[in-house]
């Protein structure tokens, strides 16, 4: 027997586009499962006919994982804002795939990939505390206060991480271990 998952799940995992997005294509009525209109929040399985603007979708079995050297310039999206390379432009890959996580534009760094949403979930939740780890220039000493300051928490948007482990590296570096972002 078939398990029933939510429309926006099923479309997520099959790579289509995320749990949000699927959910406003089935507002805007752009989503049918067996011929019928689809739903937000209604439960289909793998048996099921589900189009989206008239074109079958169907769950990929190949899952794929990306590790990139993302450079700087890059902007870690899938979708263009501005006139902005986006990391899923840079790489041109075949198959949907979307970062799990963000670099800002002018870091530099390892950033992964994929186009299974369970593991995206999994890696970003933050109650998994999963660590992130920085290496970082400032324009400007490390100082002993600048280090416990940090070590305390850092505001990142609307919130501020759990305290991490702050370590000087250099003059003006320091490597940072957070378990929030």
């Amino acid at each position: 027997m078939d398990e029933k998952i939510r429309i926006n799940k099923f479309l997520s995992d099959a790579g289509v586009c995320s749990r949000r997005e699927a959910d406003r294509l089935a507002e805007d009525e752009r989503i049918t499962v067996n011929g019928e209109t689809a739903s937000p929040g209604m439960k289909v399985s793998q048996e099921d006919n589900i189009c989206i603007d008239g074109k079958p979708i169907t769950i990929q079995e190949k899952k794929i994982l990306i590790l990139f050297n993302k450079p700087r310039g890059i902007v870690c999206s899938t979708r263009q804002q501005r006139d902005e390379m986006t990391v899923t432009e840079y790489l041109d890959y075949p198959v949907r795939i979307y970062p799990i996580g963000r670099l800002d534009k002018e870091s530099q760094g390892l950033l992964l990939l994929t186009n299974e949403g369970s593991l995206v979930n999994r890696i970003m939740k933050a109650g998994n505390y999963h660590e992130k780890e920085y290496l970082v220039t400032v324009n400007r000493p490390v100082t002993p206060e600048f280090i416990r300051e940090m070590s305390h928490g850092v505001p990142i948007l609307d919130t501020v991480t759990r305290p991490c482990t702050v370590t000087k590296t250099g003059k003006n570096s320091f490597r940072i271990i957070l378990t929030q972002a």
